[in-house]
């Protein structure tokens, strides 16, 4: 696998935005086009588009977000793989490789997301990462995680 991660233009935009989830997952994130038209409103937003080699098989945005913290928390606010990509190791290597992306970015010590309770896959993969609850919920009732940078 080569995970690599490119801007969402005009060029990759609408392949992005036709990522699909399976019927089960789609309550758990966001429509991409949902997500692109915020970071198109809101521009401390990144989105990116996750490649293997020239595959598109996902999408993600992060950035600083401070409605939960006056101070302001580096957030991995949206992650997907392409249902035609998963179970096949994509997910935990694309986050993994985010995770450093990110921290070359920003510099930051801590990163947060959130995840409902019934999203066990994610969960799962979020633990083996490194990602942990700190006990608090998100303003929509997701439990939030934590991943500690060393």
């Amino acid at each position: 696998m080569n995970i690599h991660f490119e801007a969402i233009t005009p060029k990759n935009r609408q392949s992005v935005e036709n990522l699909c989830l399976f019927p089960e997952q789609v309550n758990f994130i966001e429509s991409t086009i949902d997500c692109l038209k915020e970071a198109d409103e809101v521009p401390q937003w990144k989105p990116v588009a996750i490649y293997d080699e020239c595959n598109l098989i996902g999408f993600a945005m992060y950035g600083y977000f401070d409605e939960l913290s006056n101070c302001g928390e580096l957030w991995l606010d949206r992650f997907l793989i392409d249902k035609k990509y998963q179970k096949k190791g994509y997910g935990k290597i694309a986050i993994s490789a985010l995770i450093q992306k990110i921290t070359k970015e920003y510099h930051c010590k801590k990163i947060h997301l959130s995840v409902y309770d019934i999203n066990k896959t994610a969960i799962h993969i979020y633990k083996e990462i490194g990602f942990y609850f700190n006990g608090k919920f998100d303003t929509k009732g997701e439990k939030i995680m934590v991943y500690d940078v060393f």
